[in-house]
Formats: C-alpha cells, sequence, structure tokens
C-alpha cells in the first residue's frame, strides 16, 4: 500500500488536477476533504469522462471527473481479499480506508511487487476456477 498518495479537494480544477499527476508522476489522484474520500481520478478519467465528452478541461473540477462509487479495502483486508476485489471489479487500484478516514491506496504493482505475489495469483486462479 502506499499510504502518501496525491489528493485534492473536490473543487480543484482539473487542470491542477492533471498539473499535480504530471508533477508526481503519478496515474491517479485521490478527491478527499479531511481525509474523507469523495471519489478517484485517474488519467483515463480525464481523458473519457472530460476531453471526449466536449467538457472544456479549464471549466471542469475534480468532483466532475472522479469516480464516485467506490470499491475500498480496509488496511486489515488480505492480499488475497483485496486482489479478488480488483478482479471482480475490474479494478487496478482501491483506496484503503479505516473508520471512514483514507490511509492509502493499493495497486496491482503493490500487489506485484510482494513476496507473496505468486500465492496471490495462484489463489485468485483458483477461485476463478471454481466459479
Amino acid at each position: 500500500m502506499t499510504s502518501n498518495v496525491v489528493t485534492v479537494p473536490p473543487y480543484t480544477a482539473l487542470t491542477s488536477v492533471a498539473a499535480c499527476m504530471r508533477d508526481a508522476n503519478v496515474g491517479c489522484v485521490l478527491v478527499v476533504t479531511d481525509d474523507t474520500l469523495h471519489g478517484l481520478i485517474t488519467d483515463r478519467d480525464i481523458t473519457v469522462r472530460i476531453t471526449a465528452e466536449g467538457v472544456i478541461a479549464g471549466s471542469a473540477t475534480a468532483h466532475q471527473a472522479a469516480s464516485g462509487a467506490l470499491v475500498t479495502v480496509t488496511s486489515d483486508t488480505t492480499l488475497c481479499e483485496a486482489a479478488e476485489l480488483m478482479c471482480e471489479h475490474a479494478l487496478h487500484r482501491l483506496p484503503v480506508v479505516d473508520d471512514g478516514h483514507l490511509v492509502g491506496l493499493l495497486s496491482l504493482s503493490d500487489i506485484a511487487e510482494t513476496a507473496h505475489a505468486r500465492e496471490v495469483l495462484i489463489a485468485l486462479g483458483n477461485a476463478q476456477a471454481n466459479h
């Protein structure tokens, strides 16, 4: 899990969000108010939800581009459970929220970099085969 995530408030101009992504060299930012998670914006969201719809990025806000109905995990969720949720919902990232407060972001690359990545993938494969 990455605990040092890039966050922006909901009213942030989308051009500023894109600049944050560029400057931090990340593909997503989390939309928060006082550690309360409201949404997640990926670089793809900016392209698909804003640019492709003809909205002028300079007038759009983080709230408009963010995915609002998020699948989240807690800090005590196992890697296998998190990976299963990622597969089930076709997600690359899961916000980690404890007691309503954002504590980090778990990505597929975080899981892939663990010593247990192979075990997680085998468990996922077995779970998929049993469905």
